[in-house]
């Protein structure tokens, strides 16, 4: 999948199914994303959860509920197989918050020739409130 046409599109399709996974947090959706010994690494400096069962046990454990967050993101760029994505999250607010919480994300995804996930690393900074 080297040709960058190629990874754009592919990547494009993952960030779509990402997100139906997101709003479903239905096991078969998480699990069809990655390959059976992907990682993902929810920051870039802590153990990754490694396989796909790994993967789907961390998702449901710590997984957002639908209707809670918007989210838009576009493709910052291709390399080989690797896809950059930029994203921004705004989580609705809890308890007495007037606002949510803004994150600003960066996603770095290793695809592998099925269009599925072999690593996924996210890095994501919350945006200052006024």
């Amino acid at each position: 999948m080297s040709d960058r046409n190629t990874t754009h599109a592919a990547a494009r399709r993952w960030v779509a199914a990402y997100e139906t996974a997101w709003r479903t947090n239905d096991t078969d959706d998480i699990r069809a994303l990655f390959t059976d010994d992907a990682v993902y690494a929810t920051e870039p400096w802590g153990p990754p959860w490694a396989g796909a069962d790994a993967i789907v046990d961390g998702w449901l454990k710590s997984r957002d509920e639908p209707g809670t967050y918007t989210f838009e993101w576009d493709v910052a760029g291709v390399d080989g197989d690797r896809a950059f994505i930029q994203a921004r999250t705004v989580y609705a607010p809890e308890g007495d918050e007037k606002d949510g919480n803004a994150y600003r994300n960066l996603w770095v995804i290793d695809l592998a020739e099925n269009g599925r996930a072999r690593a996924f690393t996210e890095w994501y900074m919350k945006e200052p409130r006024d």
